[in-house]
């Protein structure tokens, strides 16, 4: 599979299967996380791997939204080590963090993972109860295992803007 297939072919899995995600897959899924770019080559991402039965259930208190996925990871970004943007002083931490986990996210579509980018939930709550440092933002939770047999693409995935409408040239 070409990278525009797998880009097309990944979806937001929201249902996933009774089945632990082998080691090997998961390292090779943190590994493309680590080979992201950031600004600076800073490298603010702190990836929180929640697997064991406590860490899922404290998950799945705080949101709806870890979908009974076996392994959900937490994208953090650590201020302190995060680059800052003199000109208009934005820290890249989160735009770090989400080239970091959309690296995740394409690696596990092609070792056969599924995944959901999750923004919804609280961002203190989450801090407070996995004892996250203070000068760590919470960005994103990566729910990651094996899509479920029923699992589908929702009714929106195809639904794309034409090029015209979100690409300028100057």
């Amino acid at each position: 599979m070409d990278f525009y297939e797998l880009v097309k072919a990944r979806y937001s899995v929201r249902k996933y299967a009774d089945k632990p995600v082998e080691e090997e897959k998961l390292q090779k899924v943190l590994a493309a996380g680590a080979a992201a770019p950031t600004a600076k080559n800073q490298q603010p991402q702190h990836i929180y791997v929640l697997e064991n039965k406590e860490a899922i259930e404290k998950i799945r208190g705080i949101t709806r939204c870890a979908f009974d996925a076996p392994v959900v990871l937490m994208v953090c970004g650590d201020k302190d080590k995060a680059w800052v943007n003199p000109f208009n002083g934005r820290s890249s931490a989160e735009m770090d963090c989400s080239i970091v986990t959309t690296q995740m996210m394409l690696q596990a579509q092609e070792l056969g993972l599924g995944t959901c980018w999750v923004c919804w939930f609280d961002t203190a709550l989450t801090k407070q109860t996995f004892g996250i440092p203070e000068n760590e933002d919470v960005f994103a939770l990566l729910p990651l295992g094996y899509p479920a047999e029923v699992s589908k693409p929702s009714s929106m995935h195809e639904s794309r803007k034409a090029l015209e409408e979100t690409v300028v040239r100057l």
